[in-house]
């Protein structure tokens, strides 16, 4: 993102970046303390203790965690297997936590991939995936299909060696939108998702369906059309053999003819980006 578009940030996408940083510093937290003998469930439990005492009361999903070869979801063929186990951490296992809290109205998605130690078959992931961000938001602003946008990715993670791994999700999505949900006392979910969210998102998707767009982005034909303004997580997802690793932050799309504010990703400030920008230097 530019310095440009950061300054002219509105105060809703203010509020999409408050609660993505947010979810990012708990990420942060939680792998700090994370350590031999730790289970996913207890991960999983951390992020929401965690988030609990800075006022979430709400989720798009609740915390995920996975460990070793469950970040390259080996073997994963039904939706429960996404669940945390009591799988623990070992020392130079890969792990991913994933939480999608919603704060004061607004909601972030993000993935977090790191590493009980060194690793540098991960850290090899962790670098290439700049790829992948770099290539999701040029062709974006080229307002290239979704469904083309994804086949790119697919042919980027060949050429590098990897495996997708996000065509593992349900629909196979590599991103789905996003938006804000009403604040309410009593925020209920529904195996794990906020069901004001499921609510929001099912009604972008019947309008889309009529009106020829998806909020899901996928590889099939309902992606076959080009980006929707609106607001993306995004989360390309690579796999070599048992190592798993992503990212996933928001992605910006407006009608603006000025490229650069087309499409932007919300914070550059984020732990992925930082790590690649200080191993350049």
């Amino acid at each position: 993102m530019t310095s440009a578009v950061a300054s002219e940030l509105t105060a809703e996408l203010r509020g999409f970046r408050e609660v993505q940083r947010l979810s990012y510093a708990c990420a942060e937290a939680v792998a700090a303390q994370l350590r031999p003998g730790v289970t996913e469930r207890e991960a999983a439990r951390m992020q929401r203790e965690w988030l609990y005492e800075r006022g979430v009361r709400d989720w798009f999903h609740r915390p995920f965690a996975w460990f070793g070869d469950r970040t390259a979801f080996v073997d994963f063929r039904i939706p429960l297997q996404f669940f945390p186990t009591n799988r623990r951490l070992e020392p130079g296992m890969p792990f991913i936590l994933d939480m999608a809290p919603v704060y004061k109205g607004y909601t972030a998605d993000i993935g977090y991939s790191g590493c009980l130690g060194l690793d540098p078959l991960h850290d090899k992931l962790l670098a290439d995936l700049r790829e992948h961000r770099e290539l999701i938001l040029r062709e974006v602003r080229e307002r290239r299909s979704l469904r083309e946008i994804y086949e790119d990715v697919d042919r980027l993670m060949v050429r590098q060696g990897y495996a997708n791994r996000h065509r593992a999700y349900p629909f196979g999505v590599i991103a789905h939108k996003i938006d804000r949900v009403r604040e309410r006392r009593f925020a209920p979910t529904l195996f794990g998702f906020g069901t004001q969210s499921l609510k929001g998102l099912a009604s972008d998707a019947l309008h889309g369906h009529r009106d020829g767009w998806s909020p899901l982005w996928s590889p099939y034909k309902f992606s076959d059309h080009p980006p929707t303004t609106g607001l993306w997580a995004v989360e390309p997802h690579l796999g070599f053999r048992g190592t798993g690793a992503k990212f996933e932050e928001i992605l910006v799309v407006t009608d603006s003819r000025d490229p650069e504010q087309s499409a932007f990703w919300l914070d550059d400030d984020l732990p992925h980006v930082r790590r690649w920008n200080e191993g350049a230097v």
